[in-house]
């Protein structure tokens, strides 16, 4: 195949005008014919070539009619809702969602199955969760699992895409130690072979998620933090909402010590900023100090109170009625909501002198709950710990696009992979069991298991 100068095959450079022409019409369409020439820098003949390549592969349709100026009427193009689907799953703390969406990442079916006791991680049940998650939204929309481009997956902890045998997650805050999550996924057989799994941390898919449709866009340097029952976050250094680029880095950011020899995280080491701002430990500190009334805390580790069942058994039931305590003036309530806008403004303060975004956002489920009640402290405390220069250009806001927004940058990802390819379905590397990973997969009546 002929190369050019800059190493680039006439297939890739069809690839990219095929990638840009659909990345356009995606962001910024219905556009015509005429449009898509200025928007993306192609020659018309070149607009014409690849809008006719992707008519004819299903991918874009008609989309009505406009007049022009004194010429003929031009025909509006845009992307083809039902040509493909994509499934976007979140591993939470509380529950696994799984959702499914067409091609424009409109949802057309989804389900919830909850984790039994609340925050149990063990690999087997989730594997199972998952795979019956996938079988149940694509039976409610009677969509075929050969028309999926892809099933994205946010996890929490740090994510291995490069690892032998497939993407391997080192969860140490859930007690995942190196677990070959796509190989696992894989072995179910929920998805044809040909249907990539990508896993990613799901900070980093909220992140991906609000930059491209939510309260990121148009913002270049960003962070998007993600507040559960721990926290994290992922900073963005480039956030055109093109699809060309990933949702941006991970950042471990809830174990940057602020406090030495502080209280136990439930990562182990100690001062941890989860260990003060994740409602885990906001629930723990509550009932500490007399608050909560059935609030049960988990086993002390070091002295230190952490996990456990909060109210009823769950999480966010219990930071509901921490919540309804503080607005009902109570002292014990209130001060824990104002320690935890200090801390984790001190937190975002440390993020604004490293890498001085122009925006951060919040999200997650505990931070959609307390955002309303302490985000003015937060800015204010935010602002008290920064430096003056890279304070003064930086907003602190809420995220857009609620509780469902991990599922569905989820759902990008494959559909990231989708624009790179052209709008080709590029399949999967195959996959083994990860070297030294000592769970065997055994299959019973449809439900699959991990054990030693």
């Amino acid at each position: 195949m002929t190369t050019g100068r800059s190493g680039r095959t006439v297939r890739d450079l069809r690839t990219g005008n095929r990638s840009a022409v659909l990345q356009q019409l995606y962001f910024g369409g219905p556009l015509s014919r005429q449009e898509l020439g200025p928007a993306t820098g192609l020659s018309s003949g070149s607009v014409s070539n690849v809008v006719g390549e992707l008519v004819a592969d299903g991918l874009l349709e008609e989309a009505g009619i406009v007049d022009s100026d004194g010429g003929r009427p031009r025909t509006l193009l845009r992307v083809a809702p039902g040509s493909a689907h994509m499934i976007g799953i979140d591993v939470g703390e509380t529950r696994v969602r799984v959702e499914l969406f067409d091609l424009t990442l409109t949802e057309l079916a989804r389900t919830e199955l909850p984790l039994q006791p609340r925050g149990c991680y063990d690999v087997g049940p989730i594997v199972d969760h998952i795979r019956s998650g996938i079988a149940t939204v694509l039976e409610r929309a009677e969509v075929g699992s050969d028309r999926l481009l892809g099933v994205g997956i946010g996890v929490p902890g740090i994510v291995d895409r490069d690892a032998p045998g497939g993407t391997v997650v080192h969860g140490q805050t859930i007690g995942w130690d190196a677990v070959p999550l796509e190989a696992l996924l894989r072995a179910t057989g929920a998805v044809p072979p040909e249907v990539p799994y990508i896993i990613d941390n799901g900070a980093r898919t909220l992140g991906q998620a609000e930059m491209w449709f939510g309260a990121g866009r148009g913002a270049r340097d960003a962070v998007v933090v993600l507040f559960g029952s721990g926290v994290g976050a992922s900073l963005i250094t480039d956030g055109s909402p093109d699809g060309a680029t990933p949702g941006g880095a991970p950042l471990e950011w809830g174990h940057l010590t602020v406090q030495v020899r502080g209280r136990r995280c439930r990562c182990g080491a100690l001062g941890c900023l989860e260990a003060y701002t994740g409602a885990e430990s906001l629930l723990a500190r509550w009932a500490e100090r007399g608050g909560g009334g059935d609030t049960v805390v988990g086993d002390a580790v070091g002295g230190d109170a952490v996990g456990g069942d909060a109210v009823g058994g769950d999480e966010e039931d219990a930071l509901a009625a921490l919540l309804a305590a503080a607005g009902g003036g109570d002292k014990v309530a209130l001060d824990l909501l104002d320690e935890t806008a200090e801390y984790l403004g001190a937190g975002l303060s440390d993020v604004i002198n490293l890498f001085q975004p122009e925006r951060i956002l919040i999200g997650g489920w505990a931070g959609l709950m307390l955002g309303p009640h302490i985000l003015p402290a937060v800015r204010e405390h935010a602002m008290r710990y920064s430096l003056r220069h890279p304070a003064a250009r930086v907003t602190i806001d809420m995220g857009s696009l609620g509780p469902d927004a991990v599922t569905v940058g989820a759902a990008t990802l494959p559909l990231a992979a989708f624009f790179a390819a052209g709008g080709r379905r590029t399949p999967p590397e195959p996959t083994t069991e990860a070297p030294g990973w000592q769970t065997s997969l055994q299959t019973r009546g449809g439900s699959t298991t991990a054990g030693a």
